[in-house]
């Protein structure tokens, strides 16, 4: 026994002794070719083999693997670096030591990112739209499909896998930054401080995340820390024509100092009068500040602020008879006032950021993250109020008097179109005439006009009729999280994490602009004048009854005040699992979330605790699970699938019918629930790269909430409603594909196609409430025929080739031809319920046509269109310094396209719709949405 047992030591110990030289084998060190610094995180692999290593904090890789000998290619990869490749020869019993191992700064790529950043902000402010935020998800990866989703399809709002804004996850220092209203990020939190979040992780779909659980969209990770940051200073001037016209910025990164502190600042000017469409005003001032000490060996501790100040004038959806009379660069929200331009639809966000971040290395193989957030501040979104009256009791009873037309220069009634709805009489086509050319050479925003009728109320003792709200949302923010990273073995890596926030968001409108007038009685006069009531024997009117009849001034609160409530706690841990053949992971994660409103006014059509005092608080409780793996067929060929099923809860947005009015939730509310599978075929090697992926992916019990004014809702009768829709399923499944090839060491070609169909899998539900009546109505059994419509957001399929030439004097040059199409218009969802076929008394209106209907109701596809963009830089070193440009030139050809739109509910029946059809112009068209013409990006830089 004892001789077994000492051979069997013999042997462990020659084999401890194999693995050991094994061990020795290859190991290096990565650094910065300029600054000498080592880069964590770089990618090493054998080409060939299934073998790669990373580098660690101190740039150092080491091959834990046996390797074959000979002459082998190795091959170092790092986001914003050039790759490259090393030839080493393998012997056994000797040590290749690749230290030091150089790398050169990708001077095109981070041009590249930080163009992507810009062409695509002009979309990301805008964050009511779900699909536009996607694009910026993107840009921290490499993949050739994702870098053509990023730049190029991005004009399109093209929504890689059909996936919307709040189906990704932005991280920065380890904190969520999507918003608990929507789930979407609001970008303009952070835009204008590029150069301090360069070091970005993205993870693409399921696959494991270092921070959190993940979406189907991915995570991007953002890390500020200021240690992390590359020394140096850098300074550069932009010029652009489709968001703003100028940006300034500055950058200061000291990198870690021996005394143990790391700063960095960085501070931008954005600014123009106008963007592409007309009026679109653009104002923003950004500065963040990184302050970091190095407290021990293991114990780091980072601050960073962000404020980022953002204005931005707005535009709108116009109809095709607009576009005719005036392009697509039209907006109606502006008008001159004073020799300049002012816009009346004014976003502005002005929401500071406050972060602390502890990091401890508690051993080699376990590192603890623990951060906190405080955010502050407004969202404001301006609009003319046209609603003011005053009050005259003469008689000995309160009568409304005032109100004002609609004064935006695209109301249909100001349009050709409206005058010829009846016939086309001498009479009719002389006003469509006078309408056509009123709106030709003017058609925009009077504001002498509405100063002037102010100016005249005023003079016979009456308040304002027209001012300036803003729909404003204060929000304040505590989060806290943790995240745990420990290596349990060369093999296994254990991610867990914990994060909580807190929410208490104040919305309220508040009186901006009297407009010259003196005064602005808070009452509801629309609430009357839709009831055809001139005496108001009830509250209806009030929109605070424990304050009746309220004259408001400037800066006051007016028309609805109320506060919500949100926590939400989220848990989760993932286990990656590697091995020379197969990369797996699992991961799960529970979530819980509750909602309460906290009415500040009494509204005088929902009296009490119906809009006064708080509401049922709303709970839930989610999960989710995923799991994936990574076969490696050999060093060239992988093979990886993915998939989960996660439950989520409905966002703030769509938990309250109006919450502006009153504490009603939405009948029947769940949450939703979703699956997804993908599979991928990837190939690498250093002159080819592809990818090619399937995916399927299953929403359901989804809902949303429209808000709208109506011609026939009841009868003849109209009135401004909300529509509930719940139980809606989606069914998103198709390809993407990426490829590159490198023809010659300066010439890459690259390719991207992506082909889908983002549809909804069956029928939902619908109904219908508003000020105007009470309860709920539905029409028929309440369902919304909207199986197999496709959803709306950006083309299906996509498609991309293109080349791009890399000098090695430092320049470069790109160009890509870009295909889209299948892209559809959003559907009226009244229209598909059964309001559309039946009448007031229930039954099928006499005139009702089946096949008629069918084809009113057919959802419009836009057409297809090719855009050319055009990429380029140069740069010079000079000693340690760099200066350059950067300049990329979007839809060259400048093609008119639809990115997106919209049906009109106005016309909810039959009837109606079919007459509108059948107008020579219809009144009530569709609305769209126009892609930019030729834009054009310019930077300049100096790096020191």
């Amino acid at each position: 026994m004892n001789q077994f047992y000492s051979r069997l030591f013999l042997a462990v110990m020659m084999l401890t002794s194999t693995l050991g030289m094994a061990q020795e084998l290859l190991k290096g060190r990565v650094i910065d070719e300029t600054t000498e610094e080592p880069i964590p995180g770089a990618i090493i692999t054998i080409r060939g083999s299934n073998l790669q290593a990373t580098t660690d904090a101190q740039g150092y890789f080491v091959f834990e693997q046996d390797l074959e000998e000979g002459d082998q290619m190795v091959i170092i990869e790092s986001n914003e670096y050039l790759t490259r490749n090393i030839p080493v020869v393998i012997i056994k019993g000797s040590t290749v030591n690749l230290d030091p191992l150089y790398l050169k700064v990708d001077n095109v790529q981070q041009e590249q990112a930080q163009g992507i950043v810009s062409l695509t902000e002009n979309d990301l402010a805008d964050d009511d739209n779900a699909a536009n935020n996607v694009s910026g998800l993107l840009q921290a990866t490499r993949d050739q499909f994702l870098r053509a989703a990023a730049f190029d399809f991005s004009a399109t709002f093209f929504r890689p896998r059909g996936l919307n804004s709040e189906d990704g996850k932005i991280l920065i220092n380890g904190l969520e930054m999507n918003k608990q209203f929507s789930g979407r990020p609001q970008w303009s939190n952070w835009g204008g401080i590029n150069d301090l979040q360069r070091n970005q992780t993205f993870t693409m779909g399921l696959a494991p995340a270092d921070d959190t659980f993940g979406g189907y969209g991915g995570v991007q990770s953002i890390d500020m820390r200021a240690s992390q940051q590359r020394a140096g200073s850098q300074i550069s001037y932009a010029s652009a024509n489709r968001s703003y016209r100028a940006r300034f910025m500055g950058t200061y990164k000291s990198g870690l100092l021996s005394s143990g502190w790391a700063y960095a600042i960085t501070a931008s000017r954005r600014s123009g009068e106008e963007g592409f469409v007309d009026g679109t005003l653009y104002d923003a001032n950004s500065v963040s500040l990184n302050v970091e000490r190095k407290l021990s060996e293991n114990h780091f501790l980072n601050f960073t602020g962000i404020y980022a100040s953002n204005r931005r004038g707005r535009r709108t959806a116009i109809t095709e008879e607009i576009k005719d009379l005036k392009g697509i660069e039209y907006n109606p929200f502006w008008g001159i006032q004073d020799n300049a331009q002012r816009n009346s639809r004014i976003r502005e966000i002005d929401e500071p950021i406050l972060m602390l971040n502890h990091y401890w290395t508690i051993s080699p193989k376990v590192q603890l993250q623990t951060n906190t957030s405080y955010q502050f501040g407004k969202i404001g979104n301006t609009r003319i109020d046209n609603g003011g009256t005053r009050l005259d009791n003469t008689l000995g009873r309160d009568v409304y008097i005032g109100g004002a037309p609609n004064p935006n220069p695209d109301y249909y009634q100001n349009l050709p179109s409206y005058f010829l709805r009846r016939g086309n009489t001498p009479i009719d086509l002389a006003n469509a005439y006078r309408a056509e050319q009123a709106f030709i050479n003017d058609g925009q925003l009077d504001w002498e006009d509405l100063y002037r009728q102010n100016l005249t109320v005023r003079e016979d003792g009456g308040n304002s009729i027209y001012a300036i709200q803003e729909d404003r949302i204060d929000d304040n923010q505590f989060q806290a999280s943790t995240i745990l990273t420990a290596d349990l073995a060369d093999n296994i890596l254990l991610t867990a994490g914990a994060n909580y926030r807190k929410l208490r968001s104040e919305n309220y409108a508040l009186l901006q602009d009297l407009l010259g007038g003196t005064g602005f009685l808070d009452v509801d006069f629309f609430a009357e004048e839709a009831s055809n009531i001139d005496q108001i024997q009830n509250d209806a009117a009030q929109s605070d009854v424990r304050n009746p009849n309220r004259i408001v001034g400037e800066g006051d609160r007016y028309k609805y005040n109320y506060i919500i409530d949100a926590n939400v706690v989220n848990a989760f841990a993932q286990a990656q699992f590697k091995s020379n053949k197969i990369d797996y992971f699992v991961a799960g994660s529970v979530t819980q979330t509750d909602y309460q409103r906290d009415g500040l006014y009494e509204n005088g059509n929902f009296l009490g605790n119906e809009s006064f005092g708080k509401s049922e608080k709303v709970d839930f409780t989610n999960f989710g699970v995923k799991g994936g793996a990574t076969y490696k067929i050999n060093g060239l060929n992988l093979l990886n699938f993915n998939g989960a099923y996660i439950t989520r809860a409905p966002y703030i947005r769509n938990t309250f019918v109006n919450a502006r009015q009153n504490n009603l939730i939405v009948n029947g509310l769940e949450s939703e629930k979703s699956y997804s599978f993908d599979g991928s075929y990837i190939y690498r090697s250093p002159i080819l790269k592809l990818r090619a992926t399937g995916y399927y992916t299953q929403f359901e019990d989804g809902n949303d909430i429209n808000f709208f004014f109506t011609e026939n809702f009841q009868g003849e009768e109209g009135g401004f409603i909300q529509e509930v829709v719940t139980g809606i399923d989606r069914r998103n499944y198709g390809m993407e594909l990426g490829i590159e090839y490198q023809i010659t060491p300066t010439i890459n070609l690259k390719a991207a196609v992506a082909a889908g169909q983002n549809v909804y899998s069956d029928n939902a539900e619908v109904y219908y409430t508003s000020d105007d009546f009470d309860g709920e109505i539905r029409f028929g059994d309440g369902s919304v025929n909207i199986k197999d419509y496709h959803v709306a957001g950006g083309p299906e399929t996509a498609a991309q080739i293109g080349f791009e030439y890399r000098d090695p004097e430092y320049w470069n040059i790109g160009v890509t031809a870009n295909y889209f199409a299948n892209g559809y218009i959003d559907p009226s969802i009244i229209r598909r319920s059964d309001r559309f076929r039946l009448d007031v008394d229930g039954q099928e209106f006499n005139d009702f046509d089946p096949v008629l209907a069918k084809e009113l109701l057919k959802q419009e596809q836009f057409d297809d269109y090719v855009l050319v963009n055009v990429i380029g830089g140069k740069s010079w070193r000079i000693d340690d310094k760099y200066v350059g440009f950067f300049a990329t030139i979007n839809n060259v050809f400048n093609i008119e396209y639809k990115t997106g739109g919209f049906e009109q509910s106005r016309t909810a029946t039959f009837q109606s719709l079919n007459d509108d059809v059948n107008n020579p112009t219809q009144v009530f068209a569709p609305r769209y949405f126009f892609g930019n013409g030729a834009t054009y990006y310019l930077n300049v830089y100096l790096r020191f």
